[in-house]
């Protein structure tokens, strides 16, 4: 392929934001020296503030370094893959650097998995320990024996909790347990940490080759895939997200909902956070209530979300009873950001809200628009100009090897620090999405005059109606600026005659009523023909992941288990 004119050439720097550089030199360090330096810099500034409970920047680096310790002693060295089977809590946090010191590897395991996808990823990525929500402990005892696991460290919810709030959670049953039978190779957590003195050995490790985290992606067709995350990939995007935000050290207060052991929580949230030195308030799971609470209570500054989390924001009847004018900036990732819903979130907040983008392949984030309070370099939309260090451009989906001109759907493909090293164990997939030192992201896209990107659907996504292209996106967006609507998802229904036909599915907003034929006439109007949606399917909800990205591939999954007598729908 071609290589295009230079980098400082690019169409998007003539609306470069003031005071972020195009290119960045990025620290040759593994990334959980950043947490040594914040601890150095700010040991008594509070970086984990969990339901009340505050743990400073000195005692984190303490808790870590004696985990590390622990788990040195237990026989984890440098290059084992140890799984974090937990939710937001501090100690995914203290867990995830103290592997991160031994040289090991990081593989975050969501707690919605079924036995058969945690058995898959415990086997596949051939991990060595486990550490994991008492909660949990009952799923993973039925698969152990068909894992590599040597050992697992159990936790529990209310460990890092003020006392009060963890005995009335608990009676409350808001804090689900488990009894974990007494055996061998099973340790407790605080446990190991209370009876462990802070001596980790010192490890030497390569930034650009060594790698941090085993990320697994990309189950939605066929079996999931780990992406290898080098140290260099994570500092490079840790980096780059302080220079975006123009982060003043040891200042900013960020939510931590989105989930940790998701690569957008554990870069934007996480390894962020710590790097600027800033204060995570983690919220476990996403309660709509216990979200507006704690933007008003910690005065919360910067909240990275996705579509889903904002939109249940702007339509809860209490909103109004919150101030959340603390919430400065916003970057919304992981799904199609609608217009309506950014709109309606800035009006109501006065922050600023624009759509980023990433994948779990790029540490992930590769571009953003600009955080710029006058709104006149956002483009509504769009998500965005690549970030510092970082190119981009749009290729023909076919080959992949011709560049496409400007307004031309193609393929985006992206090159930069950090871009993985490669799916661990996938020479051949691998090579498929990696070349030339190009990564190629599946996503549809184009690029207008101004260098800013529009993301049009994933291949996958894409609905053929009678030959015709038809993205979801586009219709989405129309239906999120019906007044009843309150979350919204099409895809293609499989259809004798037209191939696939638009499908929408639509959860109402509280008190809201439509019909199927209002719905349709709404949409269909702002559209070509070929592009009018056939079918509405009302939900009290939608299928998400835990980062509340809509599973576009559970609806179409239910819909072809329709035609051939399978079951679907709720």
């Amino acid at each position: 392929m071609e290589e295009r004119s230079s980098f400082m050439d690019r169409p998007w720097f003539k609306f470069w934001p003031e005071g972020v550089p195009k290119t960045l030199e990025y620290p040759n360090v593994p990334l959980h020296t950043f947490l040594e330096r914040s601890a150095k810099e700010f040991p008594a500034k509070t970086c984990i503030v969990f339901f009340g409970k505050r743990i400073s920047y000195g005692e984190l680096n303490n808790l870590v370094d004696r985990f590390a310790t622990a788990l040195h002693r237990l026989g984890i060295g440098k290059g084992d893959v140890v799984a974090l089977y937990l939710p937001n809590m501090p100690q995914f946090v203290i867990a995830y650097y103290a592997v991160l010191k031994l040289g090991g590897i990081v593989s975050g395991v969501s707690p919605l998995v079924v036995e058969r996808e945690l058995e898959f990823q415990l086997a596949d990525s051939e991990a060595k320990a486990i550490v994991l929500l008492d909660a949990l402990y009952p799923r993973f005892e039925k698969v152990w024996e068909k894992t590599q696991i040597k050992f697992a460290v159990v936790t529990r919810l209310g460990e890092y909790m003020p006392r009060i709030k963890a005995v009335l959670g608990t009676l409350l049953k808001k804090i689900p347990t488990a009894k974990i039978p007494p055996g061998p190779n099973i340790y407790f957590f605080k446990e190991l940490v209370e009876r462990t003195s802070a001596e980790p050995p010192a490890v030497e490790i390569n930034p650009k080759e060594d790698l941090a985290v085993l990320q697994y992606t990309g189950g939605t067709t066929g079996l999931p895939k780990g992406a290898m995350l080098t140290h260099e990939n994570l500092v490079a995007n840790a980096v780059g997200c302080a220079a975006w935000l123009r982060a003043e050290k040891g200042v900013d207060v960020g939510l931590a909902v989105l989930p940790f052991f998701h690569i957008y929580g554990m870069t934007v949230s996480m390894n962020f956070t710590i790097y600027a030195g800033g204060t995570m308030v983690v919220l476990p799971r996403f309660d709509v209530l216990e979200v507006l609470k704690s933007i008003q209570k910690y005065k919360v500054t910067l909240f990275p979300g996705v579509p889903t989390l904002y939109a249940m924001i702007v339509n809860h009847p209490q909103v109004s009873k919150y101030n959340l004018r603390s919430v400065k900036f916003c970057i919304s990732g992981a799904a199609p950001l609608p217009p309506e819903v950014q709109k309606r979130f800035m009006e109501l907040t006065g922050a600023v809200l624009v759509e980023g983008y990433g994948l779990t392949e790029a540490a992930p984030v590769t571009h953003c628009n600009p955080l710029d309070p006058t709104m006149k370099t956002v483009k509504v939309g769009s998500i965005g100009i690549p970030w510092p260090s970082t190119d981009a451009k749009i290729v023909d989906a076919e080959t992949g090897t011709r560049e496409l001109p400007v307004g031309e759907i193609g393929e985006l493909v992206v090159k930069g620090p950090q871009v993985m090293k490669g799916y661990w164990k996938r020479p051949e997939e691998t090579s498929m999405v990696l070349r030339d030192g190009w990564l190629y992201t599946g996503d549809l896209a184009k690029m207008d005059e101004d260098g800013y990107f529009y993301i049009t659907d994933r291949k996958k996504d894409l609905i053929k109606y009678k030959g015709y292209s038809v993205y979801p996106r586009e219709l989405e967006d129309i239906l999120y600026e019906h007044p009843a609507v309150k979350l919204a998802a099409v895809v293609g229904k499989p259809d004798s005659v037209a191939g696939e036909i638009p499908k929408a599915f639509v959860v109402l907003r509280e008190g809201a009523t439509a019909t199927e034929e209002e719905i349709m006439k709404f949409v269909n109007e702002r559209v070509a023909p070929y592009k009018a949606i056939r079918e509405v399917e009302f939900r009290k909800e939608l299928p998400t992941t835990m980062v509340g990205k809509v599973l576009r591939r559970v609806l179409r999954d239910e819909e072809k288990a329709r035609l051939t007598g399978g079951t679907g729908g709720s």
